[in-house]
């Protein structure tokens, strides 16, 4: 039985297993656009409670990744279509973190840090609801990790 929930990007450029050196079956796996935890994403909470509440995983991690496609486009002014609607989370957490990321004043070192607190807002969120909180209050053994990969060097933050 999957011993992790991953919470990751969609992008190709970032393979989870490969990451975290596990076989097919060893992880549970949900992938959308910049690793976005919505509390209105039903799939995502499908998939989490079938891995939390029947599957007992021990361990979630939530991974954004450097260089994100989906992040830089929730900083950027410019509509991009229907995409808008899902970057609005990220667009949410750059609002309530302005007064840090104002003081970047180098633009790709500010969006290291929106990837860096949107996975760090990611985590919150997922220890915010009813399906963690219920494991944790049945006692039940369960992390939650925040972590950024970096495609150009392959290593974990």
């Amino acid at each position: 039985s999957p011993s992790i929930f991953w919470l990751g990007c969609a992008d190709s450029r970032v393979p989870p297993n490969e990451i975290v050196h596990l076989g097919t079956g060893e992880m549970s796996v949900h992938r959308n656009i910049a690793n976005v935890v919505s509390v209105s994403d039903v799939n995502l909470l499908a998939d989490l409670d079938v891995s939390i509440t029947d599957g007992h995983v021990p361990t979630i991690i939530v991974c954004g990744h450097y260089n994100c496609g989906g992040v830089a486009a929730a900083l950027s002014s410019a509509p991009h279509g229907l995409i808008d609607n899902w970057l609005l989370h990220i667009r949410q957490v750059a609002s309530a973190c302005r007064p840090v990321l104002d003081l970047i004043p180098d633009e790709a070192k500010r969006l290291r840090a929106l990837v860096e607190l949107n996975v760090i807002h990611g985590a919150l969120t997922l220890s915010q609801t009813p399906i963690v909180r219920d494991a944790w209050k049945r006692g039940q053994d369960l992390a939650i990790h925040a972590w950024v990969f970096d495609i150009g060097t392959g290593q974990i933050r």
